[in-house]
């Protein structure tokens, strides 16, 4: 994982969306729907943010190209760029419309009210605080509509005899087009297993394409999708901004989706999915794995807590310090909740294989043993290699052979 900054230069405090009205002024236009006609739908419907803070965006259109353009009524309380990203600056409500360039009659809004912050509990942290378990009204921020269209688009990159792999893009639940790749055996019959990857930090899904390439080889459908942070091109993993908050949750909902879309091949079966994430991949997977209930297996490599884990390292510390008090307590209020440590309690019924190495200087072995610990699952195992961050081959072969045993892929040459 990358500590990082960059971006937008805003405030971090916490960001609540609200089930809120759009505004009917700004909306105007035709409200009925045409078939064909230009749509264009904001992530969502309101935001309220701290004096000071920002949000960013993602604007869904269909049936036509763009771009969007956004205005706001009130610029004293908040202002928007030509990319969607709001900054607070100075308390009250106002809205923000955004329009199609070539379509302005096709418009969306969004409510926004800006107000002041006093966090609570530690007014400057910068110790890890005790995560507990995750409520039911915890995973309920990660739930989305399993009804609505995934809009799979695939692109063939490669053909028989060789593995198919397709570039792919389907809708996210929390607004924009997830992007990814999906690898699919050849001259199989029957329903196949299915694979979910998750890439590491600065990562992206083309360059897990030797892995899904290599499942895909023996029998496994694989689909490998982009976190948020890479679609919009940043760098950073987090930049303690609420932005931080949005993507992780989008994230979570984007890879149930994932799910949903080898379901909607026809060609997994639902019972043998399996997930694999190595170090961002694997510290978000252990968030995934008590989200999604569709998973029978899943393989956390190099992975630790999550986000404030992170942070809270002794390498990051001083980073986190040079902070200020009240962007730090916003940021702990904002992602304590959602940290990934905090929802594999719930996942019982996965079978689990943790992968770390006992010299790892990015996830401590403490971290890697806390995340093991917090599963609940009663088939779990943790395997310590001789090794740093990055895992010999031996954690591959033996990841390779424990999801054969799990989910019915082929065993590798040889064994």
């Amino acid at each position: 994982m990358k500590f990082a900054k960059g971006g937008v230069a805003v405030t971090f405090a916490t960001l609540v969306l609200l089930a809120c009205a759009k505004d009917p002024v700004e909306l105007g236009g035709d409200l009925v729907e045409r078939p064909g006609a230009p749509q264009l739908t904001l992530s969502v419907d309101s935001v309220v943010i701290a004096a000071g803070d920002g949000s960013l965006l993602f604007a869904a259109i269909r049936n036509a190209t763009g771009p969007v353009q956004y205005v706001t009524r009130n610029p004293s309380v908040a202002t928007v760029n030509a990319n969607g990203v709001i900054r607070a600056t100075g308390t009250g409500s106002t809205h923000v419309v955004a329009t199609l360039a070539d379509h302005p009659d096709t418009r969306d809004s969004v409510s926004i009210r800006v107000h002041t912050f006093a966090a609570s509990g530690d007014p400057c942290p910068a110790s890890r605080p005790t995560f507990g378990v995750a409520t039911e009204a915890d995973r309920a921020v990660f739930a989305y509509d399993p009804r609505a269209p995934l809009n799979l688009k695939q692109t063939l990159q490669t053909t028989p005899p060789a593995v198919p792999l397709s570039d792919i893009t389907y809708d996210s639940p929390a607004g924009g087009t997830v992007t990814g790749i999906l690898a699919e055996p050849v001259g199989r019959t029957g329903l196949r297993p299915g694979i979910v990857l998750l890439h590491f930090s600065n990562g992206s899904a083309k360059l897990m394409t030797p892995d899904a390439r290599r499942y895909a080889e023996h029998g496994a459908v694989v689909i490998a999708i982009d976190a948020p942070y890479v679609r919009r091109g940043g760098t950073g993993i987090f930049m303690l901004m609420s932005l931080d908050r949005d993507e992780l949750i989008q994230l979570m909902k984007d890879l149930q989706r994932a799910v949903d879309v080898l379901i909607a091949t026809g060609k997994v079966d639902p019972a043998r999915i399996a997930f694999e994430g190595y170090s961002y991949g694997g510290s978000m997977g252990a968030g995934f794995v008590g989200i999604e209930r569709r998973l029978k297996a899943a393989v956390l490599i190099a992975a630790n807590g999550g986000f404030v884990t992170r942070v809270t390292t002794p390498g990051a510390l001083s980073q986190l310090t040079t902070e200020s008090c009240a962007t730090r307590a916003m940021w702990f209020h904002a992602m304590t909740p959602i940290e990934p440590i905090r929802f594999i309690p719930h996942a019982s019924s996965t079978v689990m294989l943790f992968q770390a190495g006992r010299f790892d200087a990015l996830v401590p072995p403490s971290d890697a043993q806390a995340v093991y610990d917090a599963a609940t699952s009663p088939h779990k195992e943790l395997r310590w290699y001789q090794s740093g961050h990055l895992l010999p081959e031996q954690a591959s072969v033996d990841r390779h052979e424990w999801l054969h045993k799990q989910i019915g892929i082929d065993p590798r040459a040889g064994s």
